[in-house]
């Protein structure tokens, strides 16, 4: 399902945003350790597959239980992008793990499963994104693998949107509609991403 996202442009600047392509099915990986140690969760996960920013949710942890989704199965919110420290271990860098009186988390007991989307295969794949003033309207700019605008990355499975800053500069408009589209090498077009661009004019020039 495509995802429904606006974005904002800054005048001037560059615009750089990175995507990743989650598809089915979920994926489960056990844990076996939680350390708080570095001050965010350390989780470790034997093989846990995950790609460096990845979005993962935690459940069925026994003991710091507050780490855990609030929702089964999660829901977007109960989401956190997961930092990559070696095969068998990552990091939730933005979770803070102290509760609302600012005490910290307990201790881990035992349990408990990483859950995370499988990412799509990007290999024979090409993308492009038009930004328009309006659905079926003028053509304000577009990015396309072929135009350097989008670049796929198999590898790390990331999609890296880009407007250069001499581009951003130029553009004389202040709101619009765009879509991302992936096409296979047999064709197939899947909608990414759609939703409204708001151009905004910069402070320091």
């Amino acid at each position: 399902m495509a995802t429904n996202k606006d974005l904002t442009i800054l005048q001037g600047k560059t615009f750089n945003l990175v995507l990743r392509w989650e598809t089915a099915p979920v994926v489960h990986k056990a844990i076996s350790a939680i350390s708080l140690a570095s001050g965010a969760p350390r989780l470790t996960v034997t093989a846990h597959g995950l790609k460096d920013g990845w979005r993962c949710a935690v459940q069925r942890v026994t003991g710091m239980t507050p780490i855990n989704a609030k929702n089964s199965p999660p829901k977007d919110k109960d989401y956190q992008q997961a930092t990559v420290i070696d095969a068998n271990t990552i990091e939730l860098n933005s979770v803070s793990p102290v509760d609302e009186n600012g005490n910290e988390w307990p201790a881990y007991v035992s349990g408990g499963f990483v859950l995370y989307n499988t990412p799509a295969s990007l290999a024979g794949f090409t993308a492009r994104m038009a930004i328009k003033d309006k659905i079926g309207g003028t053509l304000l700019h577009s990015l396309t693998t072929e135009n350097a605008g989008i670049a796929l990355d198999d590898t790390n499975k990331t999609i890296t949107l880009t407007i250069p800053a001499t581009a951003t500069d130029d553009f004389a408009w202040k709101k619009g509609v765009y879509d991302l589209e992936m096409v296979s090498g047999t064709g197939v077009v899947t909608l990414l991403m759609h939703g409204k661009v708001e151009l905004t004019k910069e402070v320091t020039t």
